[in-house]
């Protein structure tokens, strides 16, 4: 995170004496990225953090991924998932992955158990629906079109309000945070950037619960454990620090628009190891008197498109099948752009009325099961004019 909070109670020092009610030493724990020589924060526990009483292997299915091969762009329906009563941690359906990222979808209806991704940062982006995002840090109450960013380790769990809530879920291999090309040497949001530090929402106050014997699903390195801990994590009386989870909507997000067609780049929002999320909002489009509003024509050699559909009439792709909720895949290795016609109808229009969430990625990505069994395949005919 690019800047400071301080959230509860904390003492004037860091790693000095700070005393609870009956005497006794609050627990430090520091939480710090990039072996303490990055972010990181100092929450003060009720409790030690450390103490354990249990732990053991939770054996989850097996997920085989298969390459795109022969080459493919591909059409994902998240509608035609199968749904169930799930959790927003354990319901997750993966649908494509590489080593740098995977990238989920879950209707979740019930609340997840207690969770912690010990492997890297999680970016939640909130289709529909709302919920609470209970934290060691605190709550986060999120809507649609919130991106939610949890930091590796963070132990939390999502409780839907209301309802069904529908996420899209990007785990890394390592941390996520905002384009460095959009902060100063020190962390701070530079003028140019599309949003800045108002923007984002963190945990206003501590988050206490009491228990015993309380159980962590830990996915970690070797595989996913369920931890049992002697009291329950959320008794942070408080913390400090630029390590946190915080949401940030997309309607939020200021869009970069020029006189003729602007590049991708221009929509980032996010970066992580090997791969970016950019945000797609409504704007106003190119305004050239000859200008042509819809992409041109694009070969991305280095990296796989992930496109997430969530709202809005994207007029790229009218007449390939593509919905609300779903995904495509556009591989390197193969020329993607608008749909026949998509060009022609563009012109003269003055804004476009979208949302999409992009995901692109600089390692191929596999397909997972869930995947498969959602996909269109008459999607890749669709420039030619056939369905297969």
């Amino acid at each position: 995170m690019p800047y400071y909070r301080q959230v509860g109670e904390v003492p004037p020092k860091r790693h000095t004496q700070f005393r609870r009610p009956d005497g006794g030493l609050y627990a430090e724990e520091l939480m710090g990225a990039d072996g303490f020589s990055a972010d990181s924060a100092l929450l003060y526990h009720e409790h030690l953090p450390t103490a354990i009483v249990d732990s053991r292997v939770r054996e989850e299915p097996a997920e085989p991924l298969v390459a795109n091969h022969p080459l493919l762009p591909r059409h994902l329906r998240t509608s035609k998932l199968a749904v169930g009563s799930a959790d927003a941690v354990t319901g997750r359906q993966l649908l494509l992955a590489n080593d740098d990222v995977r990238l989920s979808y879950v209707v979740a209806e019930v609340p997840s158990p207690l969770y912690r991704n010990a492997v890297g940062d999680e970016c939640v982006y909130v289709e529909s629906g709302t919920a609470t995002v209970e934290t060691v840090f605190g709550a986060l109450t999120v809507g649609p079109g919130d991106y939610v960013l949890l930091p590796t380790s963070t132990t939390h769990r999502w409780v839907p309000t209301g309802g069904p809530v529908r996420l899209l879920v990007v785990q890394a291999a390592g941390h996520i945070g905002p384009p460095k090309r959009y902060l100063s040497g020190r962390g701070q949001f530079l003028e140019s950037a599309p949003y800045c530090e108002r923007d984002l929402r963190g945990p206003a106050e501590p988050l206490r619960e009491a228990g015993t014997d309380v159980e962590v699903l830990v996915r970690h390195r070797a595989g996913t454990s369920v931890l049992t801990y002697a009291d329950h994590p959320f008794d942070v009386i408080g913390w400090d620090g630029c390590l946190y989870p915080y949401a940030f909507n997309v309607a939020d997000f200021e869009p970069i628009t020029g006189r003729v067609h602007q590049p991708p780049t221009v929509h980032q929002t996010f970066e992580g190891p090997r791969f970016v999320i950019c945000s797609f909002v409504p704007r106003k489009v190119d305004y050239h008197p000859l200008a042509v509003p819809v992409p041109y024509n694009h070969a991305n050699v280095d990296s796989d498109e992930v496109l997430f559909y969530a709202g809005g009439d994207y007029e790229a792709r009218k007449g390939s099948g593509i919905e609300q909720g779903s995904i495509s895949l556009h591989p390197s290795g193969f020329t993607h752009g608008p749909q026949p016609g998509a060009a022609e109808r563009s012109l003269g229009a003055e804004r476009f009325e979208e949302l999409a969430v992009m995901v692109d990625t600089f390692r191929p990505l596999n397909l997972a099961p869930a995947g498969l069994s959602c996909e269109d395949p008459g999607y890749a005919w669709t420039w030619a004019g056939r369905r297969g």
